[in-house]
């Protein structure tokens, strides 16, 4: 048996495990605010069946509405506890779908897997202007394999023992600006991550995706680079780990513990 990945692009992904299908952060549209997409296709509509949908944290490149919209009536919507306080318009649109909030140390049955919350080291709130806290969260889903989704995250203290035994790790690698602010992982932070959680596999997520409309010619490396340098950082502080560089749409089929 195997668990599958699939990177749509930015941190969206398709995580199937135990005939359960995952869906994260989903970003499903051409533009996100001042975002535009400059590489690759959208998910296909056919993305959004899933048995349940994970959101990491509040800040509109994770919980954005006009994608949550496309779900399916009824789609269970796993979400930081205080998500449904803190953006109004997401309580009306949690009226077709099925909200479950979740505290670091929660854990879910969806499907034949396990779904169970991390801390996450981010800034949780509804930004530009909110300014109430919501602590964000990763996931690790728990079935035939175990799949770590980190969301948005910095290095933490206790990582390791907060997240436990992984088979694989999405992990962010870049961003969508010029810049990476408090509370990222660039490439090689990335790589530092791997060296403390020792997983078999790893896939880059969230980086040479979305990009500020107007800025492609700003320091582009950071739009196209991280990737490549996520790859040579993790093969030097964590060779035993498989990192697997997906193009967008492209899948990894991963043998279960393994």
């Amino acid at each position: 048996m195997s668990v599958e990945i699939t990177w749509w692009g930015h941190a969206t992904a398709t995580v199937r495990d135990s005939g359960t299908t995952l869906l994260t952060d989903p970003l499903l549209t051409r533009r996100c605010a001042h975002l535009w997409r400059r590489r690759g296709a959208l998910p296909p509509r056919a993305a959004v069946a899933a048995d349940a949908v994970l959101v990491s944290h509040l800040h509109s490149d994770h919980l954005h509405l006009r994608s949550l919209a496309r779900l399916p009536a009824g789609t269970p919507l796993l979400l930081p506890t205080g998500a449904l306080g803190a953006v109004p318009l997401l309580r009306r649109l949690a009226e077709r779908l099925d909200p479950r909030e979740l505290s670091p140390g929660d854990s879910l049955a969806v499907g034949r897997v396990a779904v169970r919350a991390v801390p996450a080291a981010h800034d949780g709130r509804r930004l530009p202007f909110a300014r109430r806290r919501v602590a964000p969260l990763g996931f690790v889903v728990e079935g035939e394999g175990r799949t770590y989704f980190a969301g948005d995250t910095d290095l933490f203290g206790g990582m390791a023992g907060e997240v436990g035994r992984v088979d694989t790790a999405l992990l962010p690698v870049g961003g969508w600006g010029p810049g990476l602010g408090h509370g990222h992982l660039n490439a090689e932070r990335a790589a530092e991550a791997l060296a403390r959680l020792r997983p078999r596999s790893a896939v880059p997520v969230h980086y040479g995706t979305y990009w500020p409309w107007g800025m492609a010619a700003v320091r582009p490396h950071e739009f196209h680079a991280p990737g490549d340098e996520f790859v040579r950082h993790a093969a030097r502080l964590a060779p035993e780990v498989a990192v697997h560089r997906l193009r967008h749409g492209e899948s990894v089929r991963l043998a279960a513990g393994g």
